[in-house]
């Protein structure tokens, strides 16, 4: 489904990325784990063609993403507060999406409903801008705007980050039934070692922008990830 060939990136000639090969199957729940500057949210970036790699490709479905535009149809994603038009309010973002998604107001109404819990009530008929939400509550807005085409693939940079500890729990189910119901492949980042061994069954530790470990979680993977960050 999405396979990485030669992948590098290099800023001022320092390599900032560099990944011989990585190949994620259908419905894979995949973490990557690394200290500041391991080049996650690059990869992440290169994958969504967001940045254009100093060498290698990304494939989704077999279609190379650079300058491509046949891929993103399967593909939802929330990086940062950047992905947000901030000056709509919930509702309009949300409609914006679905039309792009050829979605109309009665379905992505039906889509909100399902977002009920998550949302804890505290997003939709506030009458503000999406600038006026709490990073906590903007990161809610841009998760559900990810998942509101039905993608196939879902990809989350520190979705965990700002939430409080019930939207937390929140978005580990909401994640689960996601993945259980449309078969969907998830790949995360996250400084939380708990949670991505919570949501994930692969974990991938990069490192100064190489894969360190490549594992698949067993009952001692969180304390091999802990073991390997305490050094």
């Amino acid at each position: 489904m999405i396979e990485v060939s030669n992948l590098k990136k290099t800023y001022s000639n320092t390599i900032v990325l560099d990944v011989p090969y990585l190949n994620i199957l259908p419905g894979e729940s995949l973490g990557l784990v690394g200290n500041n500057g391991a080049g996650k949210t690059t990869l992440f970036r290169l994958i969504l063609d967001l940045s254009e790699p100093t060498a290698g490709e990304v494939k989704i479905y077999e279609i190379a993403v650079k300058r491509n535009e046949a891929w993103k149809a399967t593909t939802g994603s929330f990086l940062d507060e950047s992905f947000l038009i901030d000056f709509l309010t919930p509702e309009e973002y949300f409609y914006f999406i679905g039309k792009l998604h050829q979605k109309g107001k009665n379905e992505v109404d039906e889509f909100l409903c399902e977002m009920d819990e998550f949302f804890n009530f505290e997003i939709l008929e506030k009458k503000k801008l999406i600038r006026d939400f709490s990073k906590g509550n903007q990161k809610k807005i841009g998760i559900c705007a990810a998942l509101l085409g039905d993608p196939q693939i879902l990809i989350l940079d520190e979705p965990f980050t700002s939430l409080d500890p019930s939207s937390q729990i929140r978005l580990k189910k909401l994640l689960a039934i996601f993945q259980e119901k449309h078969n969907l492949t998830l790949l995360i980042s996250s400084h939380d070692l708990n949670h991505i061994t919570d949501v994930c069954q692969r974990i991938v530790v990069l490192e100064k922008g190489r894969i360190i470990k490549d594992l698949e979680k067993n009952n001692d993977t969180l304390s091999e990830l802990e073991a390997y960050f305490a050094t």
